[in-house]
């Protein structure tokens, strides 16, 4: 049976990227970006995940990255590598570990959260509502009212207007709770 090399190399490749996991690191609060560069500067493939946030600060509003889970990031190891130099790089404070081993994440994972990415940030998933589109509340002490959305947070929440009492009155509610019209 003939051998091809270079299928060899691409099969020995994507065997060994299997082998390998992702660790999770605990970074110094606010050091994502001190602990990824220096860990880089030891030759360990990190990755942090980042998301754009709107910050307002003297009423001006502007997007910022920020990780998408602060103090963390991800250091991809083989089961072989020493793993301890990690813990003493400037901006880590520990590793997250089950027992005397690092926790190990599957490979999976990292993946399905760089597929997200779109210039270098995750971006969050579409939003199923609309300002100024009516919907419907579908449970709760509001069931059945019809409102009108006129704001929407990060956190999945959506604050609507509706009628009650003869007087325009702002609810928040979560998207659950809400159906389109």
């Amino acid at each position: 049976m003939a051998s091809f090399p270079d299928m060899d190399n691409a099969v020995a490749r994507v065997s060994m990227r299997r082998a390998r996991g992702w660790v999770v690191v605990s970074t110094h609060p606010h050091r994502e970006r001190l602990a990824i560069e220096n860990l880089m500067r030891q030759q360990f493939h990190v990755y942090c995940p980042f998301m754009l946030e709107r910050v307002r600060h003297a009423r001006r509003t502007r997007e910022v990255s920020r990780p998408l889970f602060p103090g963390y990031v991800f250091v991809e190891l083989a089961p072989d590598t020493r793993w301890a130099p990690i813990c003493s790089t400037f901006g880590v404070r520990t590793l997250v570990r089950s027992g005397e081993q690092p926790s190990m994440l599957p490979s999976d994972f990292i993946e399905d959260l760089k597929i997200r990415e779109v210039d270098g940030v995750i971006v969050a998933p579409s939003r199923r509502f609309e300002i100024g589109q009516k919907v419907r509340i579908a449970g709760g002490a509001f069931q059945d009212f019809v409102a009108t959305v006129i704001d929407m947070d990060e956190r999945d929440r959506i604050i609507v207007l509706m009628e009650l009492l003869s007087r325009p009155v702002k609810v928040k509610l979560t998207s659950e709770q809400v159906a389109a019209c």
